[in-house]
């Protein structure tokens, strides 16, 4: 009996392997040959300087209390000099706090504009793995350790969404 479920076992592993077709796609090619990538970038360009431009307003305004504290320490007492700094102290914190929750603002806000990009990819990926049979697509990286080139559907997803390749890059 044992030997029986092995061989079934092994039978069904066989078939099921058979069944298998596995491609390959390289995303960020395709992305960076599609004309509505230059639109996402902009957007994402906008976005970055009003986040920069909230920054450097922050940080004048902390350059000029901290040159106005200079200016002024000598007249200061021990208790103001201990506030002033403490406030310099909130403010440069601040300043930092802003400009980490800016880069990770601007990495979300760049998935949102780069989304419809990835879905239209995708729809257009799974319209060419299903004409194709494939029942496995491997993002084409230095993770694969081989790939036949007969399997990657790049080109034809590229072709797909109407997207002309470059000739030196067929």
């Amino acid at each position: 009996m044992k030997h029986l479920l092995l061989s079934l076992l092994f039978v069904f592993s066989a078939v099921s392997a058979q069944e298998s077709k596995v491609g390959t796609i390289d995303i960020d090619y395709i992305l960076g040959l599609m004309p509505e990538l230059s639109a996402v970038q902009e957007q994402v360009t906008a976005y970055q300087t009003e986040l920069s431009e909230g920054y450097a307003e922050k940080l004048s305004t902390y350059e000029k209390a901290l040159q106005n504290y200079r200016d002024n320490e000598s007249l200061l007492t021990l208790m103001q000099k201990k506030t002033k700094e403490d406030s310099l102290m909130v403010m440069q914190n601040e300043l930092g706090q802003y400009q980490q929750n800016g880069n990770q603002l601007l990495a979300l806000r760049q998935e949102d504009f780069m989304q419809p990009l990835y879905t239209k990819v995708g729809q257009s990926l799974e319209r060419v793995a299903e004409a194709g049979g494939y029942t496995q697509v491997l993002l084409r990286d230095n993770n694969v350790v081989y790939i036949d080139n007969r399997f990657d559907l790049t080109l034809a997803v590229l072709e797909d969404l109407g997207i002309e390749v470059p000739k030196e890059q067929e």
